[in-house]
C-alpha cells in the first residue's frame, strides 16, 4: 500500500474537496494566462516553445514534491523507531521497581525492634540536657531577683544583659528538647520549662514598660541627660538583632523561641506616635471661638521646638537607619492632619473656619512652620501630602463661603432697609464736597464686599474666587432688590405726591450711588485684562447698575411727566395761540428740575437733560394730536405755526442754556411739523411728507392722518395719494436712532352712530 492510500485513501473512491476546487483555479489560470498569450494566430508559432519551458517546470515541480515527500517519511519512520526503543525502557525500568518494593516488604519487620531503642536515646539526651543546664536552673531565680532591682533602679543596660542570660537559658533548654524530640517538643515540656523560667517573661515585661516610658519622654531626657534614651535605644537594636537570628535559625531548625520576634523598634515608633497624639486631645469645648487661634498657635510653637530638639539633640542618640527626624516629621503631619479632620467635622463658625483654612494652607507651610530655614533643607512638606484631603478642603471652603455668604446678605439687607427708611424722612440727602447728593450705602456695601474678599486673599486664589463669585451674585441680588425698593418707593409716592418731601433728590442720590458703585467694583476683579472662564460665567455688575440707574431716571421723567401734565391740558387753546404763558410755565417747571438734576453727576445729568427735552417735545406734539386741533382757513394755519414755532425756539434756547448740544435736541421737530401746517399748497404736501418721512421715519400713516386733519383744507385726494406714497416707500429706523413718534399714540377715529330709521347724511 502506498504512502498516499494510507493516509488519504484511494482517490478513485474519495476526492478531497480543497483539491477539487484547486484544480478548478489552476484550469481557470491556465485558460487565462492561454488567452493572454495566444490572442493572434501568429502567436501560435511559439506554442512549442512554451509547452517546453511549461513541461520543464512542471518536472522541476514534481521532483521537489518527491523530494519532500520522502524526506517527510523517513523523519516518520526514524521516530517511530525511537517511540519502540523508549517503550522498551520503560518496561524494563517497571519490572526493576517490582522486584525492589518485594524486598522490601520482606526486609522491613527487622526495623520494629529499633523503636526501643530510640526511645532510650530521647531519653538519655533529654537527661544530658538536664545535667548540663543544672547550675544555671539553680541559679535563675537569684538573677531574677537581681535584674528587678536594675530595673527599678533604670539600670537598663545591665537589667537587659541579665534578662537575655535567662533568656539564653530558656532557649538552649526547649532547644535541646525540641531536637532531642525530633523536632516536635511535647507541651507538658514545655510547660514544665515555661513555668519554671514564668518570672523571666514578668522580667522582660518590666523592661519593656520601662523602655518605653523613656521612649515616651524621650525629648525631655534628650534634652537634660540622654544617657537613659540612648540606653533604652541600644536595648532595642539588641533586641531587634537577637529576633532577626532567631527568624533565620527557625527557618532551618523548625524552632522559634516564646515571645520572640519582639518587634521592639516597632513598638519604638508606636510609643512616640502616642506621646505626640496626646497633645492633640482638646475637644470643641476646650478651644471654642478664640481658644481655636491660641490652640493652633500653642501647637505650632510645640512643635518647633520638639523638631527642633529632635533634629540637633536627637538624631545623635539614634542610628541613622531610625531617620527618626523624617519619622517625627511624618508623625507630626499624620497627627495634625487627623486633628485638622476632627475640628472640620465640628459646627464652626465663620471666623473659626477662617482661622482652620489660613493655619491649614499658610500658616503651616510658611517659614514660621514647616518652611523653617532651620528645617527646609530636610523637610520636604509635599512629599508628606495635603493636611486636608482635597474633597474635604473643597467643602470646608464652600462653608466658609456659605457663612460669608449669610453675612453679606444680612448686611446688605440691613443696609438697604436703613437706606430705604432714609428715602420716607424729612431732610434733604447729604451732598459730598462737590455739592452732589449720596449717602452711605455705597461705602457699606464696598466695605462688606471689600473685606471679605481681602480677607479671602490671605487665604489663596482658590477660596478667593469662590468668595468674588459669591459677592458678585449677591451684589447683583442687591441691586436688584434695591431696584425693587426704588419701585415701591415711587409707588408710596403717587400715594400721595406731597410725601415723602425729597422724592426727587433721593431717587438722584440713588443715581449718584450707582454711580459710585460702578466706579468701585474693580476690587470684584471685573475689569481684569485677562479674564477666566469664571469670571466668564459672572453676572455682568455694570449692567446690573445700569439698568438701576435706568429704573431711577424712569422714576424721575415720570415724576417730571405728572407735572407737565397739567401744563399740556391747556394745549392747543386759544389762550396758548394768543401769549406764551404755557411754555413760559414748561421753562419754569425746567428750571426747577435742571436745579435738581445739578446735584447729580456729569454722565447722568446730560441723560437726565436729554430725557426730560424728549419728554417736553413728546408730550408736546402728544397734546396738540390727542386734541385734533382743526385748522379752518390759512390765518388760523399761520397762527397755530407761528405759535410752534416760537414755542420750539423757546425750548432750545432753554435745553442750549442748560448745556445741551444743538445737534442733540428733538425740539426740531416741532419746526418740522409747523412747516408742514404753514404750507399754503396742498399739492406740494406729498413732496413735504417725504421729506419729513426721511428725517423721521418712526412717524406712522396715522400721525400723518392727523396732521393733514389739523390743516383743515386737505383732499381727500391729496390724502390718500399721501398715505399710498408713504406704504409704498417704508422707511426703516437707522442706527442710534432716537424714536420720537413711536411714544405718541394717535387716538382712534370716531366713527359716526346712524340709526337704523334714519339716512346718514
Amino acid at each position: 500500500m502506498s504512502a498516499v492510500e494510507d493516509f488519504g485513501g484511494n482517490p478513485k473512491d474519495e476526492k478531497w474537496p480543497e483539491l477539487e476546487k484547486a484544480e478548478k483555479l489552476a484550469r481557470g489560470a491556465a485558460l487565462k494566462w492561454a488567452s493572454g498569450i495566444f490572442y493572434r494566430s501568429d502567436q501560435l508559432e511559439g506554442l512549442g516553445h512554451y509547452r517546453k519551458r511549461e513541461t520543464q517546470r512542471n518536472n522541476s515541480i514534481q521532483s521537489r514534491l518527491k523530494s519532500a515527500v520522502q524526506s517527510y517519511l523517513e523523519g516518520v519512520s526514524t521516530g517511530l523507531g525511537q517511540l519502540r526503543c523508549a517503550l522498551d525502557d520503560v518496561r524494563s525500568i517497571r519490572q526493576t521497581l517490582c522486584e525492589v518494593r518485594e524486598e522490601l516488604q520482606d526486609k522491613g519487620s527487622n526495623f520494629q525492634g529499633l523503636e526501643q531503642l530510640r526511645n532510650v536515646v530521647t531519653e538519655h539526651v533529654q537527661l544530658t540536657a538536664v545535667v548540663h543546664n543544672l547550675p544555671h536552673v539553680f541559679s535563675v531565680p537569684e538573677i531574677v531577683s537581681q535584674t528587678h532591682g536594675l530595673i527599678d533602679s533604670r539600670q537598663l543596660l545591665e537589667a537587659h544583659a541579665k534578662l537575655m542570660e535567662l533568656e539564653c537559658w530558656r532557649d538552649n533548654i526547649l532547644y535541646q528538647l525540641h531536637r532531642a524530640s525530633s523536632g516536635t517538643l511535647s507541651p507538658e515540656d514545655a510547660d514544665t520549662v515555661l513555668s519554671y523560667f514564668s518570672g523571666v517573661q514578668e522580667l522582660s515585661d518590666a523592661l519593656a514598660r520601662e523602655l518605653w516610658d523613656v521612649v515616651g519622654c524621650g525629648l525631655t531626657f534628650v534634652r537634660k541627660d540622654p544617657e537613659l534614651f540612648v540606653s533604652a535605644v541600644r536595648i532595642i537594636e539588641r533586641e531587634e538583632r537577637t529576633d532577626s537570628t532567631m527568624l533565620e535559625g527557625s527557618s532551618q531548625h523548625r524552632f522559634l523561641p516564646p515571645g520572640r520576634p519582639k518587634g521592639w523598634r516597632q513598638r519604638f515608633f508606636q510609643v512616640i506616635q502616642e506621646a505626640i497624639s496626646v497633645q492633640f486631645r482638646a475637644t470643641q469645648m476646650d478651644i471654642k471661638g478664640p481658644g481655636l487661634a491660641s490652640h493652633l498657635a500653642a501647637l505650632q510653637n510645640n512643635i518647633m521646638d520638639e523638631l527642633s530638639v529632635v533634629k540637633h539633640l536627637m538624631v545623635q542618640c539614634c542610628p541613622p537607619h531610625y531617620d527618626i527626624f523624617h519619622a517625627f516629621v511624618a508623625m507630626y503631619h499624620q497627627s495634625i492632619a487627623r486633628h485638622l479632620r476632627d475640628i472640620t467635622s465640628w459646627d464652626l463658625t465663620k471666623n473659626e473656619m477662617f482661622i482652620v483654612l489660613n493655619w491649614t494652607l499658610c500658616v503651616y507651610c510658611s517659614a514660621e512652620m514647616m518652611g523653617h530655614p532651620d528645617l527646609c533643607p530636610d523637610v520636604d512638606i509635599t512629599s508628606l501630602g495635603p493636611l486636608i484631603a482635597p474633597e474635604a478642603m473643597e467643602q470646608l471652603q464652600r462653608k466658609y463661603v456659605s457663612k460669608v455668604k449669610a453675612n453679606v446678605i444680612e448686611w446688605m439687607q440691613k443696609a438697604l432697609e436703613a437706606e430705604f427708611s432714609d428715602w420716607l424722612t424729612e431732610h434733604e440727602p447729604d451732598m459730598d464736597h462737590e455739592g452732589f447728593y449720596h449717602s452711605t450705602l455705597p461705602a457699606i456695601i464696598m466695605q462688606i464686599l471689600d473685606e471679605n474678599i481681602r480677607v479671602a486673599s490671605l487665604i489663596g486664589d482658590s477660596l478667593q474666587y469662590k468668595v468674588v463669585s459669591m459677592a458678585v451674585h449677591e451684589f447683583d441680588s442687591f441691586l436688584c432688590r434695591l431696584r425693587n425698593a426704588l419701585v415701591e418707593y415711587g409707588k408710596e409716592h403717587l400715594k400721595d405726591r406731597s410725601v415723602p418731601k425729597y422724592y426727587v433728590p433721593y431717587l438722584l442720590a440713588a443715581i449718584n450711588n450707582c454711580i459710585v458703585l460702578s466706579s468701585s467694583i474693580s476690587c470684584l476683579k471685573q475689569e481684569r485684562t485677562n479674564i477666566s472662564p469664571f469670571e466668564k460665567s459672572l453676572p455682568s455688575l455694570h449692567a446690573a447698575l445700569d439698568k438701576t440707574q435706568k429704573k431711577a431716571c424712569r422714576l424721575l421723567m415720570d415724576e417730571l411727566l405728572l407735572d407737565l401734565q397739567p401744563l399740556f391740558l391747556q394745549l392747543p387753546s386759544r389762550s396758548w395761540l394768543l401769549n406764551s404763558e404755557f411754555v413760559d410755565c414748561v421753562c419754569q417747571l425746567m428750571d426747577h428740575y435742571y436745579a435738581h438734576f445739578s446735584r447729580v453727576r456729569i454722565p447722568i445729568f446730560k441723560f437726565l437733560l436729554l430725557e426730560s427735552e424728549r419728554v417736553v417735545v413728546i408730550e408736546y406734539i402728544q397734546a396738540l394730536m390727542q386734541k385734533r386741533l382743526l385748522c379752518r382757513n390759512t390765518e388760523e394755519r399761520l397762527q397755530v405755526s407761528d405759535r410752534m414755532s416760537k414755542d420750539a425756539l423757546e425750548l432750545t434756547q432753554l435745553f442750549l442754556k442748560m448745556g445741551l448740544e444743538e445737534n442733540e435736541l428733538s425740539a426740531g421737530v416741532i419746526l418740522a411739523l409747523q412747516e408742514l401746517i404753514r404750507l399754503k399748497d396742498p399739492s406740494l404736501l406729498s413732496l413735504e411728507v417725504s421729506g419729513f418721512v426721511a428725517k423721521y421715519p418712526d412717524i406712522s400713516d396715522e400721525h400723518v392722518s392727523v396732521l393733514l386733519e389739523i390743516r383743515g383744507d386737505v383732499p381727500k385726494e391729496i390724502q390718500k395719494l399721501v398715505l399710498e406714497m408713504m406704504q409704498q416707500n417704508p422707511s426703516s429706523l437707522p442706527e442710534n436712532y432716537h424714536a420720537i413718534f413711536t411714544n405718541i399714540l394717535v387716538p382712534a377715529r370716531v366713527l359716526p352712530f346712524c340709526l337704523r330709521t334714519g339716512k346718514c347724511a
